[in-house]
């Protein structure tokens, strides 16, 4: 798909100086950036999705053990 961007002359002409030291086109510049920016925008999305999973879980499973009726000594005379 072709697109049409409005660019200053300036930033251009800076922008093909670094494609042609990295051995690319300022297209292929653009098109990198462009993946990159789906992939992390993908990684922080499922990332997002994980971590309130896990909360929803723990909001889930939350239960009460009960009053601690020993002591770290007791614990270790019985070792």
């Amino acid at each position: 798909m072709n697109i049409t961007l409005s660019i200053d002359d300036e930033l251009i002409k800076e922008v093909r100086k670094i494609a042609v030291e990295r051995d690319t086109t300022l297209t292929g510049l653009v098109r990198d950036y462009l993946k990159d920016l789906t992939m992390e925008h993908q990684r922080t999305g499922r990332k997002r999705r994980e971590r309130e999973a896990l909360e929803r879980s723990f909001r889930q499973f939350q239960f009460r053990i009960g009053r601690k009726t020993w002591t770290r000594e007791e614990l270790h005379e019985n070792s």
